[in-house]
């Protein structure tokens, strides 16, 4: 499984006209999930999210988790993150989960956040979504379990 992680001041979800999800201060976490991934992956990732700490204290210093500022999670499924770029220009993406195992999982990762005491948002799996990013740093994290 592989998440990316953006700080953000703001995001947003949209399939078409339609607002899915919409947060402040917070992450918006690009889910991909892969062949073989399982519960236990989505836990430690949704559970490492919950306590990054990438936010500034008093001092300047990345030191605060989104549980520490109050921040919220934006979800978002994105199997593009298991594109294989290893032969030719076209990414494959055999790799990626079938979507009838993918979305639980997405859906756990997604539940575990808020069980962590993260307010928490999604996209809609499988659809075409907007997904707007203003980026807080920038700062962007890549975990894989």
């Amino acid at each position: 499984m592989r998440v990316v992680v953006q700080r953000v001041r703001h995001g947003r979800v949209s399939v078409g006209e339609q607002v899915l999800g919409e947060i402040g201060k917070g992450f918006v976490i690009l889910v991909g999930v892969g062949e073989g991934d399982v519960s236990g992956q989505v836990d430690w990732l949704a559970a490492k999210c919950a306590d990054l700490r990438v936010f500034e204290d008093a001092e300047g210093k990345m030191n605060l988790s989104l549980k520490d500022v109050g921040g919220e999670a934006l979800v978002v499924s994105q199997f593009t993150l298991l594109g294989d770029t290893d032969k030719g220009r076209r990414p494959s993406f055999v790799h990626a989960a079938a979507p009838e195992v993918a979305e639980p999982l997405v859906e756990r990762f997604a539940y575990q956040m808020a069980q962590a005491g993260i307010p928490t948002r999604v996209g809609r799996f499988g659809a075409h979504m907007l997904v707007e990013i203003e980026n807080d740093g920038p700062v962007t994290i890549l975990m894989e379990k």
